[in-house]
């Protein structure tokens, strides 16, 4: 019998745990839908956005990491860095180690393209 009441006890709960926690999922979702539908700005420091069938000088530098206008040390620097990251025998795309060696072509060549 004193089981049985316990048990009896412990579904209880449980509902009415579960009722509380779907009202307040209900509230949160009330709020969240009330929220303003702006950019995030924990995500606006990355570009949005493919890559341009031409390299300019502001794509190299945003792919590089660094200003369009860095001197040449600071181009090959970074662009050691990125390699790192992401170069193919390391497990990164062959596309983006192709982009990342084209920045730093464009860039060190003075914004001429060789393509």
């Amino acid at each position: 019998m004193t089981s049985l009441m316990l048990a009896g006890l412990g579904i209880a709960g449980a509902a009415v745990a579960g009722r509380f926690m779907l009202q307040s999922f209900r509230q949160v979702q009330k709020r969240v839908a009330n929220l303003p539908k702006t950019k995030s700005p924990l995500f606006t420091s990355y570009y949005r956005g493919g890559f341009e069938a031409k390299m300019t000088k502001r794509e190299a530098g945003l792919i590089l990491g660094i200003s369009p206008s860095s001197p040449r040390d600071r181009v090959r620097d970074a662009h050691k860095r990125v390699m790192l990251l992401n170069h193919p025998d390391k497990g990164g795309s062959p596309y983006l180690a192709a982009k990342i060696n084209e920045a730093k072509d464009y860039l060190e060549s003075g914004g001429r393209s060789s393509r």
